[in-house]
């Protein structure tokens, strides 16, 4: 993992492999940003004229490399793109510098060291410098058996900040630990499925759990069928790995509230019996994402020292086709009862999670989150990088939606039109787990409102979008498991914390 350092050290005397500085559009001129006085300085005030003549423009995700000039430590000087400079008096947005330093980290791959002198008015730019430039060092080569890669960046410098502050140093040491849980997600989504499955990923969160001190509890499939999880074990029926439910819990002393937390962990989906067609399942190891996401989010309550108590519920199958595998037609009795007609077994992933929240509703938690690459037909709404997010409370839905556009994740509020619902009527069961097909991400989450314990507020994310990125890197996303939502639910449980929420 990247180091993180704040040093007081001035960005022309600082030791560095490369030194990195911003640069913004004013109108028609390229001008440098706030923090890199001292470096313009060493290039005589023309650092924008040298920019400019290389063909730099300051728009967002550019990246211009120049040698550095004498008077600098840093033999290299990278100036990234900031976009359209902020009116006077205010100040670049924390997005806009995260996806920066990201930008930056991958393009100094290779490189031992890099100060980063970008502009810092506030803790909450030094995080965001931090946690930008964490996630865009990230590389996944660990089944590489010839890494002739470069090796990501091993040190981040952060100048402008302020060591001693409290705030300061706050914000990046939560940088740190939300950047590494992140990793750690992209880390599992980008496994691929002959070394990810429900009992390997089982083992490495009670792993984590050790580590970190939380309480693991997990359900092999003799426990699932003791149980009567329907949904769990009809999904995995089909596969050698058998399925598993992981319940994972930090908790606190002085927490006053519960949030619960529910991940789809689809290891792999081939579809079932309802098999995926050619070009449509090669990336489907990352149907765990949620799982993955939800993970992480309770080791990274946990390191944070939330006053919450945040419980994750894992529901991890793989989905493949046998001839033990559920067929179109076939009834499924759900935890707690309630029985799904399957008429379409790729619809798999509302068929676990429903089974984890009847469960999790058992505890009577405050709210109910759970997060699932669950639907194609979200996609197809809203795009590859933003969520679709529904809930039972309006307010709630609102609030979450909020809480991802302050984090730098991009989400947008879906309804649940309730004259839906009844195109999931069965004549030989309770439901069905498909309805109609226009709308089915609003389908699927009308199916799993159904699960919810009375009283409960809830909400569904639905990043399957967002999960897997599929075509270049850009800022700190990378190429493959992105760790999408993570974020939002941090700061979920830290307002949950607070008491705002």
């Amino acid at each position: 993992m990247t180091a993180l350092t704040l040093s007081t050290a001035g960005a022309a005397t600082l030791r560095a492999d490369a030194l990195v500085v911003g640069v913004a559009k004013a109108g028609k001129t390229l001008v440098v940003a706030p923090g890199a006085e001292a470096v313009d300085k060493a290039f005589d005030g023309r650092l924008a004229a040298v920019l400019e003549t290389l063909g730099a423009s300051g728009g967002e995700g550019e990246a211009t490399k120049l040698p550095a000039p004498a008077g600098l430590k840093a033999p290299v000087v990278l100036a990234v793109g900031l976009g359209p400079a902020p009116e006077e008096g205010e100040s670049y947005d924390s997005e806009t510098l995260r996806r920066a330093a990201g930008t930056a980290a991958r393009v100094l791959s290779g490189t031992k060291k890099a100060a980063f002198a970008l502009p810092v008015a506030s803790a909450e730019d030094a995080g965001a410098i931090a946690e930008g430039a964490l996630l865009g060092a990230y590389s996944f080569d660990a089944l590489k058996e010839q890494k002739d890669g470069k090796k990501p960046l091993a040190e981040v410098a952060l100048l402008g900040a302020k060591p001693r502050d409290k705030a300061h140093k706050a914000a990046a040491d939560r940088a740190l630990a939300v950047a590494e849980e992140i990793n750690r997600a992209r880390d599992l989504i980008n496994m691929p499925p002959n070394d990810l499955y429900p009992a390997s990923f089982a083992a490495a969160v009670q792993a984590a759990g050790k580590e970190h001190g939380l309480k693991v509890q997990v359900l092999d499939e003799k426990a699932l069928a003791k149980g009567g999880y329907g949904g769990i074990l009809g999904v995995g029926a089909g596969s050698a790995n058998p399925p598993r439910l992981v319940r994972i819990a930090h908790t606190h002393p002085k927490a006053e509230r519960t949030l619960a937390l529910i991940g789809k962990g689809i290891t792999y989906d081939s579809g079932g019996i309802s098999l995926k067609p050619a070009g449509h399942n090669e990336t489907m190891k990352c149907d765990m994402s949620g799982a993955a996401a939800v993970f992480a989010t309770v080791v990274a309550a946990a390191r944070l020292g939330l006053e919450v108590n945040v419980t994750g519920w894992l529901a991890l199958a793989e989905n493949m086709p046998s001839g033990s595998a559920t067929r179109p037609g076939d009834v499924l009795r759900m935890y707690g009862g309630k029985t799904v007609e399957v008429l379409n077994t790729d619809a798999e992933g509302r068929l676990v999670l429903a089974d984890a929240i009847t469960k999790a509703s058992e505890e009577h938690p405050d709210a109910i989150v759970d997060v699932a690459t669950l639907t194609g037909a979200m996609v197809l709404a809203l795009g590859e990088r933003t969520f679709g997010i529904m809930a039972n409370d309006d307010d709630y839905r609102t609030a979450i939606h909020e809480i991802a556009g302050e984090v730098g994740e991009q989400s947008w509020p879906m309804p649940l039109p309730a004259e839906l619902r009844k195109t999931m009527d069965s004549p030989t069961a309770d439901m069905a787990n498909m309805g109609v097909r226009m709308g089915g991400g609003l389908i699927a989450g009308l199916f799993l409102q159904e699960f919810v314990g009375e009283g409960i507020t809830w909400a569904h994310l639905d990043i399957a979008g967002p999960a897997f990125h599929e075509g270049a890197p850009y800022g700190y996303t990378p190429k493959g498991g992105t760790g999408s939502s993570v974020r939002t639910l941090v700061r979920l449980a830290e307002l949950t914390a607070a008491g705002e929420l």
